[in-house]
């Protein structure tokens, strides 16, 4: 059987994971929107590992 101070040790182990996720989450949601325009794409890099397929 679990004692006493095992199922503190338990909740209070779930309550802080669940704190911190519930606050990353609440961090990240609440960020403003992104314009379109100020996203930047990659980098326009020639392998040229396409111009020449066996």
């Amino acid at each position: 059987m679990m004692t006493t101070n095992a199922w503190i040790v338990m909740l209070l182990s779930v309550s802080s994971v669940l704190s911190l996720v519930s606050f990353c989450l609440y961090r990240v949601l609440s960020l403003p929107p992104v314009e379109m325009d100020d996203l930047k794409g990659p980098l326009e890099i020639d392998t040229r590992d396409t111009t020449d397929t066996d």
